[in-house]
């Protein structure tokens, strides 16, 4: 009975098993975040649906100044909930990160910012971090999307 216990536990330490286990907890925290991005997605499109009622049902005058980068805002943050849903399950297709889905996600939210960007209250500092951002990413995604069609 001793020599069992003790062969089970050498197995519990075993390279082969930790890499298993290590594997399976990677799975089921993807599971848990696909979940948590899902109701995350959901409450964004909710908050979408209800801003943009309110905003329809007041009488302004320049309804689309003043609410139409806002409105973009929310709807990019939706679109950017989706691309990291679409990076988790592509990692739980594939059990590998995507860099070409991050890249993108990123050039996401980076376009967003300066979507909504008010120009009056940045710096010119500000603007060329962003640029840089931007160019930095966009020559990421090309040399990605080069290389991955080389692979295929």
């Amino acid at each position: 009975m001793l020599k069992k216990i003790f062969r089970q536990l050498s197995n519990l330490s075993s390279d082969e098993y930790f890499l298993h286990f290590t594997e399976t907890v990677e799975v089921i925290i993807s599971k848990i975040l696909s979940l948590a991005m899902i109701i995350v997605i959901m409450v964004s499109v909710c908050d979408l649906l209800i801003y943009l009622a309110k905003e329809l049902t007041n009488d302004h005058e320049n309804l689309l100044k003043d609410t139409l980068f806002v409105i973009f805002g929310l709807f990019l943050n939706v679109l950017i909930a989706l691309e990291i849903l679409e990076n988790i399950t592509a990692y739980l297709k594939k059990h590998v990160i995507q860099v070409e889905l991050v890249i993108v996600t990123s050039l996401i939210a980076v376009s967003r910012k300066i979507i909504i960007l008010d120009l009056e209250k940045k710096t010119a500092a500000d603007l060329i971090g962003l640029a840089t951002a931007i160019f930095a990413l966009s020559i990421s995604y090309l040399i990605v999307r080069y290389t991955n069609k080389d692979n295929d």
